[in-house]
C-alpha cells in the first residue's frame, strides 16, 4: 500500500519525467507536496524505492526512474497537496513483489520474496533484496499477501524465534494487541516485536528479559505485517 503522500510524490515524479525527461529536484518535490523539509521527501523516496515503484540511478544527480505505477492510478487523480494528515492509503499492485495471495493447493509450495534481515533486537533498517525468494508450504498461508524475512538477533527467543530463523509475514496495517508484528518506526527502522498498547501509545515488547519494551506515540509506528509462520534449518 502507498500512503497519500507517497502516491502524490510518485504521480509528481512520473508527470515530470514524462513532460521533461528529467527528475524533479528535492526542492521541487518539497514544494509540490507542501512539505516543510527535504528530509520528508527523502523518507518518501526511500519508501517508494523499497516497495519497488521507483529506483535511484547510480552516479547521476537527482536521477530517478519510475518502475511501475499502482494498478488504480488511472482512476485516482492526483489529490491537491495538503498539510493535514490523512490516513488514506492507495492500494498498489504487490503481485510482483508480494505474491502471497495463494492460489495453489495447501500442500503445494509457494515462492515468497525473502526481504533480507529484520532485527529482533535493536531495530535496523530493513534490507530489501528483491532477487531472493523462499518456498513455503501453502498450508502456512491464508488469504492476503505474504513475504519472508530473516531474523537477526535474540530479543524474541522466549517466543521461540531464534537468530537465523525465517519468519513468514502476512502484510497488514492493523494488528491486535499481543500479536507479533513487523513494525516500521519513524519510517526508517523495522523490527519484529509483540505489539502492546499503553493508553494512547504503542509499545513494542521483546521476548527476552535482556531487552526493554520501547514505547512510542502512535504516529511513529506503522504495522507492516503480522507473523503467521516460521521456518528453521538445522
Amino acid at each position: 500500500m502507498l500512503t497519500r503522500k507517497q502516491y502524490e510524490l510518485l504521480m509528481f515524479i512520473d508527470q515530470r519525467l514524462r513532460a521533461t525527461g528529467v527528475s524533479p529536484s528535492f526542492d521541487e518535490m518539497k514544494d509540490a507536496l507542501d512539505l516543510k523539509s527535504k528530509s520528508g521527501i527523502h523518507r518518501l523516496i526511500t519508501g517508494l524505492e523499497e516497495r519497488g515503484f521507483i529506483r535511484r540511478l547510480a552516479h547521476r544527480a537527482r536521477a530517478l526512474e519510475v518502475l511501475r505505477m499502482p494498478d488504480n492510478a488511472a482512476d485516482q487523480p492526483l489529490p491537491p497537496p495538503t498539510r493535514a494528515f490523512s490516513p488514506t492509503v492507495i492500494k498498489g499492485s504487490f503481485s510482483q513483489i508480494l505474491p502471497g495471495a495463494a492460489v495453489a493447493g495447501p500442500s503445494d509450495a509457494i515462492s515468497l520474496p525473502l526481504y533480507g534481515k529484520i532485527a529482533a533486537g535493536t531495530p535496523i533498517e530493513a534490507l530489501r533484496d528483491h532477487n531472493s525468494s523462499i518456498d513455503v508450504p501453502g498450508l502456512m498461508l491464508g488469504n492476503g499477501n505474504h513475504y519472508a524475512l530473516t531474523v537477526e538477533g535474540d530479543s524474541m527467543i522466549d517466543a521461540g524465534i531464534l537468530d537465523g530463523d525465517v519468519v513468514v509475514v502476512r502484510s497488514c496495517e492493523i494488528a491486535e494487541a499481543g500479536t507479533i508484528v513487523v513494525a516500521l518506526v519513524d519510517d526508517i527502522e523495522v523490527t519484529l516485536k509483540r505489539l502492546r498498547r499503553k493508553g494512547a501509545s504503542i509499545a513494542l515488547e521483546p521476548a527476552n528479559k535482556k531487552y526493554e519494551t520501547r514505547i512510542f506515540p502512535p504516529d511513529r509506528v506503522k504495522v507492516q505485517g503480522r507473523l503467521v509462520g516460521l521456518l528453521r534449518k538445522y
